[in-house]
């Protein structure tokens, strides 16, 4: 009988590579989240004019939402919201308090059901002139959705100005929506009411 003893099973660097690519992986997804936040994303549709589309209208008191709507003088804002949307609890204040200011703000109410929707108006109140309603998601493609909420300020020429993805919270008004305002209305672009400068 021998007395060498038997192989060790030893060090196998090898074994640790799965380990050291899921590393890897997860370290390029983080740095690209921090490099470019959603709601800087470019929109292929800024300065260009409002898609082709009509939606019927979320309530009988409000009409639906249309191309030729968004022609109509003055700025208005588009926002995109559904009631299954927790961002867009959070942004509905901010939507609210720049209805009160007299900015006109439509509202494409996305793959909702419309019974949920008008529960969720009641509740957070309607800030909306007009409410189209996006059962199939059809009229969001048209747009570009990535989701909702997703907001667009539009000139009185039916142009998109600009594009916010998400909610808008915190700053956002200040430093995003108003600037993009004051560009629409910097165009020349008709007659309004409040903001829109009547």
């Amino acid at each position: 009988m021998s007395d060498t003893p038997a192989p060790r099973s030893g060090f196998r660097p090898w074994m640790f590579l799965p380990a050291i690519g899921a590393i890897l992986l997860l370290s390029t997804f983080f740095a690209g989240l921090g490099r470019e936040r959603a709601n800087d994303l470019p929109s292929t549709l800024i300065d260009k004019p409002v898609p082709e589309f009509a939606l019927d209208p979320l309530l009988d008191s409000k009409g639906g939402l249309a191309t030729a709507d968004l022609h109509e003088p003055g700025v208005k804002l588009v926002n995109i919201w559904a009631s299954w949307c927790g961002p867009c609890r959070l942004e509905h204040p901010y939507i609210n308090a720049l209805a009160r200011e007299g900015i006109t703000i439509h509202g494409l109410n996305y793959k909702d059901e419309p019974e949920a929707a008008k529960s969720f108006l009641r509740e957070l109140g309607d800030p909306y002139t007009r409410i189209g309603t996006d059962r199939t998601g059809r009229a969001g493609i048209e747009w570009g959705v990535y989701g909702v909420p997703e907001t667009f300020v539009i000139d009185g020429q039916g142009r998109i100005i600009y594009k916010h993805i998400g909610p808008i919270v915190g700053d956002d008004v200040s430093t995003k929506i108003r600037p993009a305002i004051e560009q629409a209305l910097a165009n020349g672009d008709g007659q309004g009411d409040g903001e829109n400068g009547g």
